[in-house]
């Protein structure tokens, strides 16, 4: 059993907001041999208060106590102002409608606002016992590390939904993006870190073809995914001009439960602070280089990078998760 710490900002079931949090939540409290002992939220997708909500609404609707902890409400440096408007409104108010119906989180208190402090303690009182599943910007686990500096060692690993190397049509994502200090002090902690980065993501799809026979048990969890993936693949379907959505972070938990789902190569990787155009953007390569003018033999911090992604897989795994789940009291 893999004990999981998992930091993300779900937006399931509010409208314009991505799904994937949500997917990748209910996917590991699905599996069997996965076990979800702390939820914190961050200011990303959603800002760090409405996450939370969406988390402990999904647990409310499943019956299970595991603690949801609230964090940090912007980024270490960067400015939050453009990045909320563009994360919290949607442009086309018709988009909006394809969220008629949908029932929105409840308001239930979260059990903290702490999450650095949270996190922290819990990893460094059971080393080598949580891997910490980082799906938002890294701004919480980069105030962990700040208080806890023995939280590097004592994490098994850290593995995180963020960076994009050699898309055309992105410079850099949302989750690095909005806070690029928090991303490069993670990626230099020393910590053990795998990376899954929108390179491999964007190869994932899930179509309403897809959700229908993942989420064929009658369950309350499959009712959630179902119910607030839908109007999320009709938004993707619209903006993105694609035949489904990608499920970016639940390629993140997939991988914990079937390593073949994705392949894997050591990268140096870093992230670029200076002010710009390419503020934010993630950086990659590997070792000898064929020409080094110029740059320190200290750049980049070495980490595992997701590469090649098969979907039949992810979403086979996702499909055997659902269908195991044990019957509703």
């Amino acid at each position: 059993m893999k004990r999981l710490i998992i930091d993300c900002d779900p937006g399931n079931g509010i409208a314009g907001a991505n799904t994937d949090d949500g997917l990748a939540l209910a996917l590991a409290l699905a599996a069997k041999s996965l076990s979800v002992e702390l939820i914190t939220t961050v200011s990303g997708n959603t800002p760090s208060a409405i996450g939370a909500q969406v988390a402990k609404d999904l647990l409310q609707r499943l019956g299970l106590t595991i603690p949801v902890v609230q964090g940090a409400l912007q980024a270490l440096r960067e400015d939050p102002t453009p990045w909320r408007a563009r994360l919290d409104h949607i442009a086309d108010d018709s988009l909006k409608g394809l969220w008629q119906g949908v029932r929105k989180p409840q308001v239930i208190a979260a059990d903290g606002n702490d999450a650095a402090g949270v996190m922290g303690q819990l990893i460094c009182d059971n080393p080598g016992e949580f891997t910490l599943v980082a799906l938002g910007p890294l701004t919480n686990v980069a105030q962990a590390l700040q208080r806890y500096p023995a939280m590097a060692d004592a994490v098994a690993e850290i593995v995180i939904m963020g960076g994009v190397f050699a898309l055309d049509d992105y410079i850099k994502d949302t989750n690095f993006g909005l806070d690029p200090e928090a991303a490069h002090q993670v990626l230099h902690s020393g910590a053990t870190i795998t990376l899954v980065p929108m390179d491999a993501t964007t190869q994932t799809l899930l179509t309403h073809q897809d959700l229908t026979r993942l989420t064929a048990r009658d369950h309350p969890l499959t009712q959630f995914v179902r119910e607030t993936l839908r109007p999320w693949i009709d938004y993707a379907m619209r903006t993105r001009h694609l035949p489904g959505c990608w499920i970016h972070d639940a390629l993140v938990v997939a991988w914990l439960l079937n390593q073949h789902v994705a392949e894997g190569v050591d990268y140096h990787v870093d992230i670029e602070l200076r002010p710009g155009a390419t503020r934010g953007k993630s950086w990659r390569y590997r070792t000898p280089l064929r020409l080094d003018i110029g740059v320190p033999p200290d750049s980049g911090a070495l980490v595992h990078v997701m590469q090649n992604v098969n979907n039949t897989l992810l979403l086979a795994l996702i499909e055997q998760a659902f269908n195991d789940l044990p019957s509703p009291r």
